[in-house]
């Protein structure tokens, strides 16, 4: 999977995923997780309702990654339940001018 975005060091990048069912509308699942993994490999899990993640309207959700460090990010989007579904990303952070 090709790198999507360069941020610099210091940015909040926000990464956001929609849930929608098989008819293309969406729907709020029973669970929203997100893990980030940083570039020296650490991972952290955020669920929905319990750490920052942020409902912008049914069935999209947001959360605001302190891109801190230099290199290759990782973000897994994932929920259980109703609305089960999956989706990754990647971006890269480098340092500024």
């Amino acid at each position: 999977m090709p790198t999507s975005k360069i941020y610099e060091l210091g940015s909040l990048v926000r990464t956001t995923a929609k849930f929608t069912k098989f008819d293309g509308s969406v729907q709020d699942p029973t669970t929203v997780s997100l893990t980030v993994t940083t570039p020296n490999g650490t991972e952290t899990t955020y669920v929905y309702g319990t750490d920052n993640i942020l409902k912008a309207s049914t069935g999209i959700y947001y959360y605001l990654i302190d891109a801190n460090a230099v290199g290759l990010w990782k973000r897994r989007w994932f929920s259980t339940g109703v609305g089960q579904a999956a989706s990754s990303g990647k971006f890269e952070v480098i340092e500024g001018a």
